[in-house]
């Protein structure tokens, strides 16, 4: 599996598997198949609700804990220092593993306004070891800021929502000023819609390969680290092999201008407030 080294010198690896929205029964099974397909990095949040079956299935899938990357995230209702520490051994315990590869904070919920009490819990829990990398989710560039202002350290990745016609072009550009791992999730967007962009379908056509792994090809030559989610099998695999061919520099140009900047899910970090 083709990998990044994040700022903190860990590795993550440049394409994972993402679990939103199954159950912990669907998460079971299909978290065992991607890891025997070659999945290493595995995606799931405490929101969810299926990190007792994401465990499951990382330990029936065949493969040494310490050759998967786990990631979970911090729910909104967690904020808060204290609660964040409780909230990730609970996790920890739900997963059945005693360390986290990286842990997220999901959302900012900046009305809540206790994501830099939550970032100092996440470095606390680096300093335990329960945890090797942080990172933030959905988080911009000014919440970013403040945490660095404010802590003095600054996540290894931020996991926002990118698609081919929803680029992120600016925080992606922060990120990458700021030694930050952009993550992606929704990173094809509906399959529906992907299939219904004719450049997409076009160069899926000149390369023998399906909408799908063109998007991702995007994703990963741009450096960014995509965590499709699917069960099935086949799409699976077809979304894994995508690292022995390149899109061409006039394919990624046409891909680039396909941009709108509209998300599909809707959700804005300034004002959405999970919990």
């Amino acid at each position: 599996m083709h990998e990044h080294t994040m700022r903190d010198g860990h590795r993550i690896p440049a394409l994972g598997f993402g679990t939103y929205p199954m159950s912990d029964a669907e998460a079971e099974v299909n978290v065992a198949e991607a890891i025997m397909r070659g999945y290493r990095l595995i995606d799931t949040a405490a929101q969810y609700g299926n990190e007792r079956g994401v465990g499951r299935g990382l330990a029936n899938g065949g493969v040494d804990r310490e050759e998967l990357f786990l990631t979970t995230k911090l729910a909104g209702k967690d904020h808060g220092y204290e609660a964040t520490i409780a909230a990730a051994e609970a996790s920890l315990r739900r997963l059945g593993t005693d360390y986290l590869d990286l842990y997220l904070i999901h959302w900012p919920n900046p009305g809540v306004n206790l994501y830099v009490e939550s970032w100092r819990a996440l470095i606390a829990l680096k300093e335990r070891g329960l945890v090797r990398s942080i990172g933030t989710s959905n988080f911009l560039p000014a919440h970013l800021d403040r945490l660095r202002e404010e802590t003095g350290e600054v996540p290894a990745v931020n996991q926002i929502e990118v698609q081919v016609q929803a680029q992120q072009e600016a925080a992606r550009a922060y990120h990458e000023e700021n030694r930050i791992i952009t993550e992606s999730w929704s990173p094809l967007g509906r399959m529906s819609t992907l299939e219904d962009i004719p450049q997409i379908g076009n160069i899926a056509e000149e390369l023998d390969v399906t909408p799908a792994q063109v998007a991702l090809r995007w994703h990963v030559q741009s450096k960014l680290v995509p965590i499709p989610k699917t069960s099935d099998v086949g799409r699976m695999e077809q979304n894994l092999n995508i690292f022995d061919w390149e899109l061409s520099p006039e394919q990624m140009e046409e891909i680039e201008l396909l941009n709108t900047g509209i998300t599909r899910s809707g959700y804005d970090p300034r004002t959405h407030e999970e919990f």
